[in-house]
């Protein structure tokens, strides 16, 4: 069963999982599959069509693919040929572009904007007002701040992109930049309105314009002397590894 709201449309070739809430004024697209127990908020539009819609009379939706029990609120937009996993997130007014590919419990806060032909592992957390460019990676538990942004034209404008590499684990603070075809490793942890012009190796702690490796994250205390990283010793909150 779906629930929806005032003047919902939706595709005759969607799928809609059991116990679905639609709000008003959504639009679902050809070829869209939503899973059981999701919440879409009003003013939202799954499986956008792509630009080719525009000119290619023979134009037909790629699959998009939202799993089971997400919570997508108001005036998002997620293109057609998106992936999303299961207990998928999001705030308000984000945008997904095509090509998007996106692991299980991962969370998009508002005004973010995927830009598409990218992946994103399990656990990831984006905070409000990111911009991830076309041809990221981004592995498992990735943190993204307020306002960072990843970039993937070494001399723009030009054909040749390529987005950063982001390890599992690694927490990215507010502001930072991060400059094309950068790998960064896992566990590490990037300082706000740091800009990353060079690769790191994991166990990191990057900070600076430009950024330079400052030590190891496993020097990193508390002001009691606890060993602040690798963080999942010390934090567990809607992780995998909760009491």
């Amino acid at each position: 069963m779906k629930f929806t709201g005032e003047n919902v449309q939706i595709s005759r070739n969607a799928k809609v999982g059991k116990n679905v809430r639609i709000g008003d004024h959504s639009v679902i697209y050809d070829n869209v599959e939503i899973g059981d127990d999701s919440i879409i908020g009003n003013h939202c539009i799954i499986g956008e069509p792509t630009s080719d819609y525009y000119s290619n009379t023979e134009y037909s939706n790629s699959k998009t693919i939202v799993g089971t029990n997400a919570l997508i609120r108001s005036h998002a937009i997620i293109y057609s040929d998106v992936h999303i996993g299961d207990n998928f997130e999001t705030g308000h007014r984000i945008t997904i572009r095509e090509g998007s590919r996106i692991g299980n419990k991962c969370k998009i806060g508002t005004n973010s904007d995927l830009q598409g032909h990218l992946t994103i592992g399990n656990h990831c957390q984006l905070h409000s007002s990111v911009h991830i460019c076309q041809h990221s990676m981004l592995g498992n538990y990735v943190f993204i701040y307020p306002y960072v942004v990843l970039t993937n034209d070494k001399y723009p404008p030009s054909e040749k992109v390529l987005g950063p590499t982001i390890g599992d684990f690694t927490q990215i603070g507010v502001h930072t930049v991060i400059m094309p075809a950068i790998n960064i490793g896992n566990n590490c942890l990037i300082g706000a309105n740091s800009c990353v012009t060079r690769d790191f190796e994991s166990l990191s702690f990057i900070v600076g314009n430009p950024a330079k490796r400052v030590s190891s994250v496993e020097e990193i205390k508390s002001d009691e002397g606890e060993a602040m990283y690798p963080w999942k010793s010390r934090f567990s909150r809607d992780m995998p590894w909760e009491a």
